[in-house]
């Protein structure tokens, strides 16, 4: 674990301050509303946080009077938010009506909405959800019709884990945009400015809203102190809490703004952590006094912007609550903090029950009914949901949960939709008219103007971390003869990939000869070319087969050029390069801007958000000439 002494000195460097300067000018990309949509509002006060105005609601019964008239059954099913099989409401493949059958005991999606009464639904590429824009659309448009003829009509909300970067269910040919630790290197290198951060979160926010999704799981509030850190990482804004809360506060406006509610996660921090809460139950050793000065100013910054909603942790925080109970599970924690210290009266969605770190000291039949307990409103994909309904409905009938306390939840909930227009007329025609629907895609999704933006915007993201002998720019008139290798993980969603093909065609479309080789091979073809790139994918301590492939390389006398494609921590764990550049992202969009920074096309503009120890300070970045 990393010295935290240490750590409060780095994030006192002075060329990061400037991130702090919130309030930078909205997104040059103009605003957009999918059907029926709500007009954009990405400059709201902070005083203006969710359940403190009215909601807008211009047809059918408010959302107190449609609560009033629910069902035990219906208030319960509106809690929930569960996972479905297939890319249609009502025409599955098999595979999936039988995966459907197996979990839930209906056939298709349309029958999950309807015999839960569900609240939501969050899209999954691993359930066959997000084959391309237009499916998703229709996808949408049928669990809406479910959801307007089942019980009293209330509208799903619908939602999705779309960070971009290193997290995007969504791919081509909808816009993938650079995620949040390279757009706060771009921050940084444009003097704190948060535009971009805002504009990217417009752009994201708007195909999102097109496509029927008005709930995105982002951004990421997590401060990211710990480099080893096994599932935040490059997903954080960075090191410094001011610069993440100013571009947490850029991206809730920006998403807001297009109609999409915001997702300020995970609460109350998840950047100095050991261990995947997708398989196991971290442990956060902040003091007190180290949480509210590293943890919960993004935190602070996403509510004072009027954020929608606020997923928890699965992580155990002795310092906040020494019972032991997860985040999740913690009343001192969702309600004395979240609710009561930082004034938050938006929805609180739990992080998916079906991980590790809440399943360890409860059983799923009782995880729930915790939840609920501590505070939280929306449960998010349990494993059993016939259990976890059947669950918190025994709770309410046993006295253990008031209907009090349910309704307290369900009316946030309802106010949500309500504010982002799912009750209003044009949004429940919209999902009677097949037209409307793929017009709206098709105007809004992949647009010229959003691709060219995600160029823009990645272009001034990579940072050049070393370049002692002057090696780059490399001069593409020269036609010098390049040889890209290295680790080749999976391509994010909707990408050409694998990275070293994209970097190398990139390369050689802008004058390069450049050929990409797996590392079995790179070595022995090193010599007679003009320089080695090497992509590294988070390079572990201690020796690894990315260290050792460097090593080689280097021995071969060629220059070596360092490419890190995620965590930007791989330099202090290899030797030293000829050149050394950060992307923090192996989408296409990325290694594009970083082809074009190594040829001089585009000048390196991005500056470190984290330190890297024993090399680079918070703030490094260099640039030609």
């Amino acid at each position: 674990m990393p010295n935290h002494a240490s750590r409060r000195t780095l994030l006192t460097v002075a060329a990061v301050a400037a991130v702090t300067a919130a309030g930078a000018a909205s997104a040059a990309v103009g605003p957009a509303r999918g059907p029926g949509g709500p007009a954009p509002d990405d400059s709201r006060p902070g005083d203006r946080a969710p359940g403190r105005s009215p909601a807008r609601h211009t047809s059918g019964a408010a959302p107190r009077e449609a609560m009033a008239r629910m069902s035990p059954a219906e208030l319960v099913g509106q809690l929930f938010v569960s996972r479905a099989y297939g890319h249609s409401a009502t025409e599955p493949d098999p595979e999936d009506a039988a995966l459907n059958q197996q979990a839930f005991g209906v056939r298709t999606p349309a029958e999950l909405v309807a015999r839960y009464h569900l609240g939501g639904i969050v899209y999954f590429g691993w359930a066959h959800n997000t084959r391309s824009p237009r499916q998703i659309a229709e996808l949408s448009a049928g669990l809406q019709r479910a959801a307007a003829g089942s019980g009293e009509g209330v509208p799903l909300l619908l939602s999705i884990d779309q960070e971009h970067g290193a997290v995007a269910r969504v791919g081509r040919p909808a816009t993938l945009l650079p995620g949040a630790m390279a757009l706060a290197a771009l921050a940084l290198g444009s003097g704190g400015s948060t535009a971009e951060a805002r504009r990217a979160a417009r752009v994201a926010g708007a195909e999102l809203a097109a496509m029927g999704i008005r709930h995105n799981y982002a951004p990421v509030a997590d401060v990211n102190v710990d480099p080893a850190n096994p599932v935040i990482g490059v997903r954080s804004f960075g090191a410094d809490p001011h610069a993440v809360a100013a571009l947490v506060s850029a991206q809730v406006r920006g998403y807001q703004g297009a109609g999409v509610a915001a997702t300020a996660k995970h609460f109350p921090g998840h950047g100095d952590t050991g261990t995947d809460s997708h398989v196991g139950l971290p442990l956060m050793k902040h003091t007190r006094a180290q949480w509210e000065e590293l943890d919960e100013p993004p935190f602070r910054a996403a509510v004072e912007a009027g954020v929608d909603v606020v997923m928890t942790a699965h992580i155990v925080f002795p310092a906040l609550d020494p019972s032991g109970d997860p985040a999740t599970l913690s009343r001192p924690i969702v309600t004395g903090i979240l609710r009561e210290r930082l004034g938050f009266r938006g929805v609180v969605v739990t992080d998916a029950l079906d991980m590790a770190g809440v399943r360890q000291k409860y059983g799923d039949d009782r995880v729930p009914v915790l939840a609920l307990k501590a505070g939280c409103d929306q449960l998010l994909n349990p494993p059993d949901l016939g259990l976890a309904v059947r669950s918190v409905l025994a709770a309410l009938e046993s006295g253990e949960l008031t209907r009090a306390r349910i309704e307290e939840s369900v009316l946030r909930i309802l106010e949500l939709k309500a504010r982002r227009g799912l009750f209003d007329a044009p949004a429940r025609d919209a999902a009677q008219d097949a037209a409307r629907v793929m017009d709206a895609v098709d105007a809004t999704v992949g647009t010229p103007a959003h691709l060219a933006a995600a160029g823009e915007i990645a272009d001034r993201t990579t940072t050049l971390l070393a370049n002692p002998v002057g090696l780059l720019p490399l001069d593409p008139a020269d036609r010098p003869r390049l040889l890209v290798t290295g680790t080749d993980p999976v391509s994010p969603t909707g990408t050409t990939g694998p990275p070293t093909a994209v970097l190398a065609r990139e390369l050689s479309a802008l004058g390069c000869r450049a050929t990409a080789l797996p590392p079995a091979r790179a070595v022995a073809a090193a010599p007679g070319n003009a320089a080695v790139l090497v992509c590294t994918y988070n390079v572990p301590e201690g020796a690894s087969p990315q260290r050792e492939l460097v090593t080689e390389l280097l021995a071969t006398g060629v220059p070596v050029i360092l490419v890190a494609t995620r965590n930007p921590y791989d330099p202090a764990r290899l030797p030293a390069c000829a050149a050394e550049l950060a992307t923090y992202t192996w989408t296409d969009v990325e290694l594009r801007a970083a082809a074009r920074v190594l040829t001089g096309t585009v000048r390196p503009a991005g500056r470190l958000p984290v330190p890297v120890p024993g090399r680079y300070p918070l703030g490094h970045g260099l640039a030609y000439g």
